[in-house]
């Protein structure tokens, strides 16, 4: 299995910054993609912010496009989101998404590939 743990959700004013990390730990053969969403209040549906595939290429929705940073760390299988003028719309609960690959009975062969999610951490952007 794999776990997504996650840190540093907060509250702070519009304006400043916080730093978002998830670790995935368990047994798996790679990590195709690593991500974060978010579900803000009142909505049922959790919202792209970035992602980073392992070819290196990075994705931001629209609304975080020169605030937000997000980076890989590939040797600790954790991912960052660096958040900067942080806006009350930013309030939301933030979840880390992880594409991972499997293993397999052959070391050099990836299983099927599933998607993670992890418990969500709170972001509150008070004005």
């Amino acid at each position: 299995q794999v776990q997504l743990s996650e840190s540093g959700g907060g509250l702070v004013q519009a304006g400043g910054s916080l730093r978002l990390a998830c670790a995935a730990s368990g047994n798996f053969f790679s990590i195709n993609a690593m991500g974060w969403y978010r579900q803000a209040p009142g909505s049922h549906h959790r919202d792209l912010v970035a992602t980073d595939k392992s070819d290196g290429s990075t994705n931001y929705a629209d609304s975080v496009k020169g605030r937000f940073t997000i980076s890989r760390d590939y040797a600790k299988n954790t991912v960052y989101l660096q958040m900067s003028s942080l806006r009350p719309e930013d309030t939301a609960v933030y979840y880390c998404n992880a594409e991972v690959a499997l293993r397999t009975d052959y070391a050099d062969m990836a299983g099927p590939i599933y998607d993670y999610w992890g418990q969500g951490t709170q972001v509150t952007i008070s004005s």
